[in-house]
C-alpha cells in the first residue's frame, strides 16, 4: 500500500511516498488532484522509501503526471532508488518525467523553470509593439459584481497588456474583464486580464490611480485585432 506525507518547501508541494506504487494507489492521483485545486501547481514526488513499482503502479504515476501538465502544473521526482529504475526506462516514462538525485537538486530545478518563463515572457512582451493611447474602457471584476469602472482610458496598449488610468479599486492578481473599442469600426472587444501592477501613489503619483494589466486567454483573433490597430496607429505617430 502507497503511503503518502505532504510537506511544503518554497511554494513546491513535496509528496514523500512510502510502500509500493501499484494498481491500489489511486491516492496519488486524488492528492495530486486536489494540490492543483488548491493552487499548488509545483509538485515533486520523493521516492526514496518506495519498495517497489509494478506496471499499473507505473501507469498511476502517468496519470497523476497526466493531470498536473493537463492543469499548468510541473510534476518532478527525485531520489528515485536503482531498483525502480529499470521500470521507468523499459516503460519509457524516464523520457517524459524529470528525475533528480536529491531533492534540493529538483526544488533548484523549479526555480530555474520560473526564471526561464520570466525570460520567455519578457520576450515575448517586446515583440510586440506598445501603442501610447487615450482610448475608453469600462473595466469590472471577472468573478464579482463589484467593482466596476466605467469610463477609464487606456493610456498605453499592446498585444499582451495595458495601462489603465482613472481607477483604485483593484489590486495585485484580481481578474478584470476589459471592454473596449477598436476605431474606425468600432469593434467592440472583451478581454480577461490579470492585474500585474499598481503604481504606489507616493513614488509614481502620476500614474495613480491605475493599474497595469497583463491580458489572458486571448484569442489568436482577438490578439490579431489589436495588433492591427495598434500598428495603424503607431504609423500616425511621429517618432521620437
Amino acid at each position: 500500500m502507497l503511503e503518502l506525507r505532504i510537506r511544503q518547501k518554497h511554494n513546491v508541494v513535496i509528496l514523500d511516498l512510502a510502500g509500493r506504487i501499484d494498481v491500489d494507489s489511486a491516492n496519488l492521483v486524488e492528492v495530486v488532484g486536489q494540490c492543483l485545486r488548491d493552487g499548488y501547481l509545483d509538485i515533486l514526488c520523493n521516492l526514496e522509501d518506495v519498495e517497489g513499482i509494478d506496471y499499473m503502479g507505473i501507469s498511476v504515476v502517468a496519470i497523476a503526471y497526466k493531470e498536473a501538465i493537463n492543469n499548468d502544473g510541473r510534476m518532478k521526482f527525485a531520489n528515485c532508488p536503482s531498483h525502480l529504475r529499470g521500470i521507468f526506462a523499459v516503460s519509457g516514462m524516464d523520457r517524459t518525467i524529470e528525475f533528480y538525485a536529491s531533492e534540493d537538486l529538483a526544488l533548484n530545478s523549479f526555480k530555474e523553470d520560473k526564471a526561464i518563463e520570466n525570460i520567455k515572457k519578457m520576450q515575448l512582451r517586446r515583440r510586440f509593439k506598445r501603442l501610447p493611447i487615450d482610448l475608453k474602457v469600462e473595466l469590472k471584476s471577472k468573478h464579482e459584481k463589484s467593482p466596476h469602472c466605467l469610463k477609464l482610458d487606456i493610456l498605453n496598449l499592446s498585444a499582451v497588456g495595458a495601462f489603465i488610468f482613472g481607477c483604485d479599486k483593484f489590486k495585485l492578481g484580481d481578474e478584470v474583464i476589459l471592454k473596449m473599442k477598436l476605431a474606425p469600426k468600432q469593434e467592440e472587444l472583451d478581454l480577461e486580464a490579470k492585474v500585474v501592477w499598481v503604481p504606489d501613489k507616493e513614488v509614481q503619483p502620476h500614474e495613480y490611480p491605475g493599474i497595469g494589466v497583463e491580458f489572458h486567454n486571448i484569442s489568436a483573433l482577438d490578439q490579431q485585432k489589436l495588433i492591427a490597430f495598434i500598428e495603424r496607429n503607431l504609423s500616425f505617430t511621429s517618432p521620437d
